[in-house]
C-alpha cells in the first residue's frame, strides 16, 4: 500500500466502480452513526446506476480517482456552475465529495485530494471554493478548517427519514 497516489479523471465507462467505491465509502464512514433504515433509504436514492449515470453525464460534474497502483484509495467529485448543489455561483467550486478508503487512511489522501480541488478552481481562475460537511463529523471540520475553510451557512440534509444539519465551508481563493 506504500504506491504513490495518482489521481485520474472518472470515464462514464467506470459507473460500476464509483457505485461500488462509493457505497463502500460511505457505509464505511457513516453506518456506525446512522440507523441502518436510514443509511439503507439514502442509499436507495443515492447509490443506483441511474443517479450516478446523471452525475457523470452532467458536464459541470467531475469525478477523479485517488489510485494507489490499481486500487483506488479514495475519490473526488467536483461541481461547478449549475452542477453545484446549492449556490450555483459561476466564480465557485464546490466540493461534493471527498472520501479516502479506510484501507487508505493515514497517508495524505485526502489532504492531495483537497489540493488538487484547489488547485482546478485557482486553474480556473474562481474566486472561492466550497463544500458541505455533516455538523457531527468533527474530524472533517477540523481538517477543513487546518486548510482555511470557514463555516458561513448551514443547511438540512435528509440521511433517510433523519433530517441532519451540514456545515458549509468555503475557503477564499
Amino acid at each position: 500500500m506504500n504506491n504513490p497516489i495518482t489521481l485520474k479523471k472518472v470515464e462514464p465507462t467506470e459507473i460500476q466502480a464509483v457505485l461500488n467505491i462509493s457505497r463502500e465509502m460511505f457505509f464505511t464512514a457513516f453506518a456506525h452513526l446512522n440507523t441502518a433504515d436510514d443509511m439503507a433509504l439514502y442509499a436507495a436514492k443515492a447509490f443506483t446506476v441511474e443517479k450516478l449515470t446523471e452525475e457523470l453525464s452532467n458536464p459541470g460534474s467531475h469525478f477523479y480517482f485517488a489510485l494507489s497502483g490499481d486500487q483506488i484509495a479514495g475519490y473526488l467529485k467536483l461541481n461547478t456552475n449549475k452542477a453545484q448543489t446549492e449556490f450555483q455561483d459561476p466564480r465557485a467550486l464546490e466540493i461534493e465529495r471527498i472520501y479516502v478508503d479506510a484501507k487508505f487512511q493515514n497517508r495524505q489522501i485526502g489532504k492531495q485530494l483537497l489540493q488538487f480541488a484547489i488547485d482546478k478552481a485557482i486553474e480556473n481562475n474562481l474566486d472561492y471554493i466550497w463544500l458541505g460537511v455533516w455538523d457531527a463529523n468533527d474530524k472533517a471540520i477540523r481538517f477543513y478548517e487546518r486548510h482555511g475553510f470557514q463555516i458561513f451557512s448551514s443547511h438540512e440534509f435528509m440521511l433517510g427519514n433523519d433530517k441532519q444539519t451540514d456545515l458549509l465551508m468555503r475557503k477564499t481563493l
